[in-house]
């Protein structure tokens, strides 16, 4: 029998009031007891909507991804859940197959759970061809240097809270997913990942719509994972946790 457990969500969004509305009626609830939009200094209606659909709205003026998501888990704090489940807000991800990200950390196989969108089902074009390239390098430095496998950084992913917290997350921009996937291999931390379907976001991309934005993007990404390997070395033999290939059932293979 699975344990019931308290999943909470966090949505990081800046001038997201065209498709916020229409993510948090899509969040399953159960499993999702509470969503966290996190505004990143919006200029709509952004955080009313986010109000109006039942979140709680924190705000975070200082532009950055990751700093959007780690004021989300600061206002977890008081009452925390299980398990985490991060998402973005501009309806790119699919709020329903929240369940099938949660199920391996629910049934107890996983601590990390990515959405892989290079295995599921996407949109023409919702992944850009300088993003795919940058994401299949990122990838390849995870498997030959940490012996992580994946097959993306995707935003849409689920950890379980305790482990969250004793990462120690830190980065404020676009190396927030990859210095979570970083420090789990180093922390051993069991990761899967699960095929998930990927759209065309609403609006226009505050990183990768651009050759600038994905450029800035990717050399953060990749400059996560050197400098991090230049300070620590390999990770201790067995330490990358169970490896995390990709299946339809969310099992590693």
């Amino acid at each position: 029998m699975i344990t019931p457990l308290r999943v909470d969500a966090i949505i990081p969004a800046l001038n997201e009031a065209e498709s916020l509305g229409r993510v948090l009626d899509l969040l399953p609830s159960p499993p999702v007891r509470r969503v966290i939009v996190a505004d990143n200094g919006s200029t709509d209606s952004t955080s009313r909507i986010a109000r109006d659909h039942g979140a709680t709205t924190v705000l975070e003026p200082r532009r950055g991804y990751g700093a959007a998501c780690l004021k989300g888990i600061e206002a977890l704090a008081h009452d925390p859940p299980d398990v985490v489940l991060f998402l973005d807000a501009d309806l790119s991800d699919d709020p329903t197959e929240a369940g099938a990200l949660l199920g391996p950390i629910l049934e107890g196989r996983a601590d990390l759970v990515v959405g892989s969108r290079t295995s599921g089902a996407r949109e023409r074009w919702a992944l850009t061809p300088h993003a795919r390239f940058g994401n299949w390098i990122a990838t390849r430095l995870l498997k030959v240097l940490y012996g992580a496998r994946y097959t993306d950084l995707g935003p849409f992913r689920a950890i379980r809270y305790e482990s969250l917290r004793k990462l120690g997350m830190a980065d404020r921009d676009f190396g927030w997913t990859i210095e979570m996937q970083v420090k789990a291999a180093r922390m051993g931390l069991r990761h899967v990942e699960v095929p998930v379907r990927y759209r065309r976001r609403l609006g226009r991309s505050k990183i990768s719509g651009t050759v600038g934005g994905s450029l800035r993007a990717g050399l953060k990404i990749l400059g996560t994972i050197v400098a991090d390997y230049v300070s620590h070395g390999p990770p201790v033999s067995g330490a990358s946790g169970q490896p995390g290939g990709t299946s339809r059932r969310g099992t590693p293979s």
